[in-house]
C-alpha cells in the first residue's frame, strides 16, 4: 500500500510524512470547505489577517477548550507532592497602559531586522531571508525554507541547489550584499542595509490622535498576566509556586508574513506564566518543558513530527536565562522543523522591570520559609532574606491559532485511490469540528423522520450534522473532507431491527448497532 493510498476496511493507514502534503492543495481545501478565509476577501484582502470560518472556528475552540481543560480546570500534578498544581485564569485587556510596553522592553526592543529591495519595493525580514551561494556563479536570496521559488533562476544560471552553500543574509558582510540577487528580482544588489522595525501596532486612546494619548494593541499576553500579579495574589487563595493562565489576541506587524496562518499579524495565543521560588525555577523549567510536549501528543500528533530544540545563546530573548521550543514538521519546512511552541525561563525579569517602573512591590512574602527560619534561631536579616524574593517565571507560550495549522497540516490526508473524496482530514476524532453526520438512506419510506429523530438526541451532546441531500456518497465524501469521524445511516432494515449503520473515516469500516446505543458508541469513542 502507498503512503496516500486508501486502507482496506478495518485497517489504519500509517500517519503520512508532512514532506508528502501539498500546503496549497490544504490551504484550498480550507477555503473551500469553510475552515479558514482570506480576511476582508472581497476587498482584496489585507496581507497576514485571515477569518476563521465554521469549521476553523469550531477546530480553534477544541483545541482551546482542550487547553484550558489541561492547565486551569484539571492541572498536571506536582511532581513532589502528587497533588493538582496551582493555576487560575485571566483574561487581561488588549490595550494596556503604555507604560507597560516601555517597562517590558516592547517599546525599545521589540524589533526585526529589516532589508528592503529598491527594485521591486519589497521587504523582507532579514533573519528570514536564505541565500544560495554557489563559488564563482553567484549568490540567490529566496525566503527561508522556500527554496523552490528560485528554481527559475538556477536553471537559467546552469546551477542546481546542491551545488552551494545555504546561509542566513545577516550572516553576510555588507560589503557582500552587491553581489546578492534578491528573491524577486534578476539584478545583484538590490538590498538596503538591514534598519530595525518596531513590531508593535499602535493607536490612539480618546478623542485626539497625538503623541499624549498614543498606545498599543498587544504584541503577547504575557506582560497582562504580570501586571495582574498582585491583584492575582490578593484575592485568590494561591500561593507559590502557581501559574495564571490566559487565551487571547495578539498583534504583531510581520513584515513578511507568510506559510498561510504560521505567521500571521493577528493571532491568539495560549500562555502560562508560572511564578516559583528561585532555586526550585530549573525543576519547574523542566517539568514544563515535558508536559507541554505531553499535551501536543493528546491531540494526535505522530510523536516523529515533534521535537524539541534548545535556544543557543545568541538566540535568547533578553529577558530570558532559558528557552526550548517545541518544533512541528510542516509541510513547508519538511525535513526540517518550525517553532510550535516555546517554553522560557524568564527569571525575574518582568516582575523586577514593573517594579522599578510602577514603584509597586511585587516581593513575595513566603510564610512558611519564615516560620521554617525562626525555628531555626536565624537573624532578622537572615529570616527576611529568605522569607521575601520576587518570583522567577517559566513561561509556556504557544499559539492557538498556530496550533490549529498544526492540526490541520497532520489530519489533511491525500486519498487518490478513494471513491469520491481526493482528500479526507483524519482528526483524532474528539477535536474534529463535526463528531458525527447523521443520516437517511433515502428520503421515504420513514427513513428520515427516524434520522432526525436521532440528530435531535446526539446534537444535546455533540457537533453533529444531519444531510438527506445527494446519494449516500456524496454525504460520505463531504463528511470526510471535513473531518467527520463516524457517520450514522438509517436504512430499511432500521424500521424492522431498530440498528443503524455506523461507518468510519479513516477506515471506511461499517457495522451496525442498535439505535439506542449509539450515543453510548460516540461518547466511548470521543474520550478515547
Amino acid at each position: 500500500m502507498t503512503a496516500a493510498s486508501t486502507p482496506a476496511p478495518g485497517s489504519v493507514a500509517p500517519p503520512l510524512d508532512p514532506a508528502t502534503k501539498s500546503m496549497d492543495e490544504l490551504v484550498a481545501l480550507c477555503k473551500r470547505r469553510g475552515f479558514v478565509y482570506p480576511a476582508s476577501e472581497i476587498y482584496g484582502g489585507l496581507n497576514g489577517f485571515w477569518d476563521y470560518g465554521p469549521l476553523g472556528t469550531a477546530l480553534k475552540n477544541a483545541i482551546r477548550d482542550h487547553w484550558w481543560k489541561h492547565s486551569v480546570e484539571c492541572p498536571p500534578l506536582d511532581p513532589d507532592t502528587g497533588e493538582p498544581v496551582s493555576i487560575v485564569g485571566l483574561d487581561s485587556s488588549i490595550i494596556q497602559n503604555p507604560r507597560t510596553w516601555e517597562a517590558s522592553g516592547h517599546v525599545g526592543g521589540f524589533s526585526d531586522p529589516m532589508v528592503d529591495c529598491t527594485e521591486t519595493k519589497k521587504r523582507y525580514r532579514a533573519d528570514q531571508v536564505e541565500v544560495l551561494v554557489v563559488e564563482g556563479r553567484g549568490k540567490w536570496a529566496f525566503m527561508e525554507n522556500q527554496p523552490d521559488t528560485i528554481a527559475k533562476k538556477l536553471k537559467k544560471a546552469g546551477v542546481a541547489l546542491d551545488d552551494g552553500e545555504r546561509k542566513l543574509l545577516p550572516d553576510f558582510d555588507l560589503s557582500e550584499f552587491a553581489s546578492i540577487i534578491a528573491p524577486d528580482t534578476d539584478k545583484p544588489g538590490t538590498f538596503t542595509e538591514p534598519r530595525e522595525f518596531n513590531l508593535m501596532f499602535s493607536t490612539y486612546v480618546g478623542a485626539l490622535a497625538t503623541e499624549d494619548n498614543k498606545a498599543y494593541l498587544r504584541p503577547e499576553t504575557a506582560q497582562g498576566i504580570f501586571l495582574n500579579y498582585k491583584n492575582v495574589l490578593d484575592t485568590m487563595r494561591v500561593k507559590v509556586p502557581f501559574g495564571i493562565a490566559q487565551i487571547g489576541k495578539s498583534f504583531r506587524n510581520e513584515v513578511t508574513p507568510r506559510n498561510f496562518i504560521f505567521r500571521s499579524r493577528e493571532f491568539e495565543q495560549m500562555e502560562m506564566e508560572w511564578f516559583c521560588a528561585p532555586e526550585d525555577s530549573p525543576k519547574w523549567y523542566e517539568f514544563w518543558k515535558q508536559e507541554r510536549m505531553d499535551w501536543w501528543k493528546t491531540l494526535g500528533i505522530a510523536e516523529a513530527n515533534l521535537r524539541f530544540r534548545d535556544h543557543d545563546d545568541d538566540e535568547l530573548a533578553h529577558y530570558s536565562r532559558m528557552c526550548v521550543d517545541v518544533e512541528y514538521k510542516y509541510p513547508f519546512t519538511a525535513p526540517g522543523f518550525g517553532e510550535l511552541e516555546g517554553v522560557a525561563h524568564r527569571g525575574c525579569f518582568d516582575l523586577t522591570q514593573h517594579q522599578e517602573h510602577s514603584k509597586t512591590k511585587m516581593e513575595y512574602f513566603d510564610q512558611e520559609r519564615q516560620l521554617a527560619a525562626k525555628a531555626e534561631g536565624k537573624s532578622k536579616e537572615e529570616i527576611d532574606a529568605v522569607s521575601k524574593y520576587i518570583p522567577n517565571v517559566i513561561e509556556p507560550a504557544s499559539g492557538l491559532t498556530r496550533a490549529v495549522l498544526v492540526l490541520l497540516c497532520e489530519a489533511f490526508t491525500p486519498t487518490p485511490d478513494r471513491k469520491g473524496s481526493a482528500y479526507i482530514m483524519s482528526f483524532k476524532p474528539k477535536f474534529a469540528p463535526v463528531k458525527a453526520g447523521v443520516f437517511p438512506l433515502v428520503n421515504k419510506d420513514g427513513m428520515p423522520e427516524v434520522a432526525r429523530k436521532l440528530y435531535l438526541s446526539l446534537r444535546e451532546k455533540h457537533a453533529v450534522e444531519y444531510d438527506a441531500k445527494q446519494s449516500i456518497g456524496k454525504r460520505y465524501a463531504r463528511m470526510d473532507e471535513i473531518g467527520t469521524p463516524f457517520c450514522f445511516t438509517v436504512d430499511g432494515d432500521t424500521l424492522d431491527d431498530q440498528t443503524v449503520t455506523v461507518r468510519e473515516r479513516d477506515t471506511l469500516a461499517q457495522e451496525r448497532i442498535h439505535v439506542d446505543q449509539v450515543e453510548a458508541y460516540l461518547d466511548a469513542k470521543l474520550a478515547e
